[in-house]
């Protein structure tokens, strides 16, 4: 028999059929554009799912999305916008786009996301040398929510909005609200390796219908309203297209699914390295976190795991074909980024040297997690399990000698 190579990716997309009724429709209608009845009815969809009375933008992508929030936030040239470090570029380069500066922030232990005391401290600085910052941009990172209660509380405090990047987090939620709507403003992404995928998306979420209506304008290349094509402002063409939101309103029948078997995949892996020394499943602090667990990670210390660490672990899946990924490089070491502020100790830069993201897609076959436990197993030489019927045949076995002995033993020395 060949062996199965295929390759098997971190986070593919996952189609479930649907999908295709709602491009059909719009192909029979003509609304192949950048506007049309899908774009509206995703946008619908995505409101009634985040539970709140929020407006929802669909754009290009998530980090036109970020764009956006950024200058309805009002943040201009030479404004000074904080970030978390421990994350996606495309999380702070719009901060760029806009001429901004950006102040990176770090993580800490329980959620790896923004550090609410470093938060603090940069705030505090920054104030004192007549730069307070425009905006606060954070994270949910790899689908596990910051801790949104004190981060709240310092933003409110100085009267910093928060821009909550929510791109790994659409299905995560912090006691019982859904990520997403946690900030004055908030980002979601639909790119293709995201929960749900429009292909490439993402979406604009705030509180004010006048928001969402400056948000078109906007990612509409800012027409002012005649009867010719004038324009007073700078706009982008950032609107998702009817095309990708019919894909999108095929994927949120199924979201919730998805998140299901997402938070599987990570069950499967913190079962897989229960009691392997020097292996830790991130995972959330408490129960007021609930994670869709869009990537499961896990840290490797070498001190501990026999010299295996992230590096061989990542070969050794590449060996195999299967795509494994260092966790992300913090902001503040990037070459594009290390000239600009940085406030906190070392734990972003700590876990980037033992961190790993493993396949985590909701459509992983049994066969396709078989390979990725037999590598798992083969690094770190864990002793294989008997399979289920060969356990029962071995226990029935020993029952059935139990038996016999016990018949022997009650009846051998009986006198006649």
């Amino acid at each position: 028999m060949l062996k199965n190579n295929t390759k098997i990716y971190l986070s593919s997309p996952h189609m479930r059929g649907t999908e295709k009724k709602y491009v059909n429709e719009a192909f029979d209608s003509n609304w192949i554009a950048p506007l049309g009845k899908n774009v509206d009815y995703f946008e619908s969809d995505l409101k009634t799912y985040l539970n709140r009375n929020v407006f929802v933008t669909a754009l290009s992508s998530g980090t036109a999305a970020i764009h956006l929030g950024l200058i309805l936030l009002g943040v201009k040239a030479d404004d000074e916008v904080i970030c978390q470090s421990l994350t996606f570029t495309a999380s702070a380069n719009p901060i760029l786009y806009l001429q901004a500066t950006p102040i990176f922030v770090d993580s800490e232990l329980d959620t790896w996301n923004l550090c609410p005391i470093a938060l603090e401290a940069a705030i505090i600085d920054r104030i004192k040398l007549g730069k307070k910052p425009k905006a606060i941009i954070t994270v949910h990172l790899y689908g596990n929510p910051y801790k949104i209660d004190a981060v709240r509380a310092i933003a409110d405090r100085f009267q910093i909005p928060i821009l909550e990047d929510a791109a790994e987090a659409l299905g995560s939620t912090f006691k019982g609200q859904k990520c997403g709507t946690f900030g004055d403003l908030s980002v979601l992404s639909f790119n293709g390796n995201k929960i749900i995928t429009t292909s490439g998306g993402g979406a604009l979420v705030s509180y004010s219908e006048n928001i969402k209506a400056k948000a078109i304008f906007l990612a509409t290349q800012s027409k002012d309203n005649a009867i010719h094509y004038e324009h007073s402002e700078i706009g982008y063409n950032y609107r998702l297209s009817n095309i990708c939101a019919s894909i999108g309103r095929g994927q949120m029948e199924v979201l919730d699914e998805h998140v299901s078997l997402r938070r599987g995949m990570h069950q499967f892996y913190k079962k897989l390295f229960h009691n392997v020394p020097g292996v830790s499943v991130f995972d959330v602090p408490n129960r007021d976190y609930f994670s869709n667990h869009w990537l499961t990670v896990i840290t490797i210390d070498p001190e501990e795991s026999s010299g295996v660490d992230c590096t061989i672990l990542r070969l050794a899946f590449e060996a195999e074909n299967i795509e494994s990924r260092l966790i992300w490089k913090p902001l503040h070491l990037q070459p594009l980024y290390e000239k600009f502020p940085y406030y906190g100790t070392t734990i972003a830069e700590g876990l980037f040297g033992k961190g790993l993201c493993l396949p985590s897609g909701s459509n992983l076959t049994q066969s396709e997690k078989m390979r990725i436990q037999n590598v798992i197993q083969r690094t770190f030489k864990i002793k294989k399990a008997l399979p289920i019927e060969v356990a029962v045949s071995r226990k029935n076995r020993l029952l059935n000698y139990n038996l016999v002995m016990k018949f022997f033993l009650e009846n051998i020395f009986k006198t006649t």
